[in-house]
């Protein structure tokens, strides 16, 4: 019984761990927009976003990894065997970057709130893409362990993830072409 609940809490920690992650960059986003704004806007909004990614790491984000790691912990202890197996490598490989990518988006926020940040709306997008790649593969790894697809209906999953993902920035750079030329064209006398 202990495994199920090691397991399910696992789950819900990686649940919240990624959703704080994916929100958190997309505030980044928004807050390196702000500066595009006249003010009083820029500071209203850049305040606002500084309290957002704050509470957003400290309540959910990190929490949610700190769940997510000692119930890994708890599941390892139960089942020790999986410490020899290939996937669980590749895995907790996987995991490492994917703490490393929290601890980075940290020292972004610390950046963003001292108004140091020197990351463009464009490059925090593309940034914004790595957690969904890390996720994807770690899932699939969870789920098939040491019997990952390699035939043609894995590689046209993959390719449904990347054109997925390419689909996003398609949009980003037609949405700030968009503005663009409404900004152009109310600017003309």
């Amino acid at each position: 019984m202990v495994y199920f609940w090691f397991k399910a809490f696992h789950i819900v920690g990686v649940v919240v761990w990624f959703a704080g992650l994916f929100y958190l960059v997309r505030l980044f986003i928004y807050h390196v927009e702000a500066d595009e704004q006249a003010e009083p806007a820029r500071s209203i909004l850049q305040n606002q976003y500084q309290l957002m990614e704050k509470r957003l790491l400290n309540i959910i984000t990190t929490p949610g990894m700190v769940v997510t790691v000692a119930m890994a912990v708890g599941l390892l202890c139960l089942q020790p065997g999986w410490l020899k197996d290939g996937w669980l490598h590749a895995k907790l490989a996987l995991v490492g970057l994917l703490v490393l990518y929290h601890f980075f988006c940290m020292y972004l926020m610390k950046q963003l709130h001292r108004g140091t940040c020197r990351w463009s709306s464009k490059q925090l997008r593309a940034l914004n893409e790595a957690p969904t790649i890390l996720l994807v593969t770690i899932v699939l790894l969870a789920v098939f362990k040491n019997d990952l697809p390699t035939d043609l209906a894995a590689w046209l999953i993959a390719a449904l993830v990347v054109l997925m993902a390419v689909t996003i920035q398609l949009y980003a750079r037609k949405r700030r072409r968009d503005k663009e030329k409404l900004a152009a064209g109310s600017s003309q006398p």
